[in-house]
């Protein structure tokens, strides 16, 4: 992957629009998350770690809240406090894996399943055409390029959060808090 100042390149019309509508699927992704919260009765939070539940289920890799916890951008604490939410409101189970009886995995209920199912019966309709109409090499173009954006996304996150490691430890040495004069 080359290294590009992305403040000192000079981007031509595609690139630009592809990032425009990037962020614009990106935009469109969260309200469906929105609608989907108002479909189950959730707050948006709430709803964007069942979709993180029930897409890591179906999957057939459940998480772990630790998992969940950082998919969602929450701390563990905070995770902890939605997840009893998700449990009281019938979403979801805490599972106790087999073989590690230390592990905990997150597993959706019937009733969350069904209402997601009847949410996408009646949401998912155009996202589904629109797959079924794309033809096979241009869904694997796209998929190239969706799995290169989000490596690259990856990355990035993985160097912020270093950074964010690094000066809070590099403050937490000096003795300075966040917010304190010093």
């Amino acid at each position: 992957m080359p290294d590009v100042d992305p403040l000192e390149a000079s981007w031509n019309d595609d690139e630009v629009a592809v990032m425009h509508r990037l962020r614009d699927w990106a935009v469109a992704f969260d309200e469906l998350n929105r609608h989907l919260g108002t479909w189950v009765r959730l707050p948006s939070s709430d709803a964007n770690a069942l979709g993180q539940v029930l897409w890591a289920e179906r999957a057939g890799d459940p998480l772990s809240p630790a998992q969940l916890a950082r998919q969602i951008g929450m701390t563990s604490g905070a995770t902890s406090v939605l997840v009893d939410r998700l449990e009281a409101a019938g979403h979801v189970t805490r599972h106790r894996e087999s073989a590690d009886r230390r592990r905990v995995t997150l597993r959706t209920t019937e009733t969350a399943r069904s209402a997601n199912e009847a949410f996408l019966a009646f949401a998912g309709r155009e996202i589904a055409g629109t797959l079924r109409d794309t033809d096979a090499h241009e869904l694997r173009a796209a998929l190239a390029f969706v799995d290169r954006m989000t490596t690259a996304a990856t990355a990035a996150n993985l160097r912020l959060a270093r950074r964010a490691t690094g000066s809070a430890q590099l403050r937490s040495e000096a003795g300075d808090q966040p917010g304190r004069a010093g």
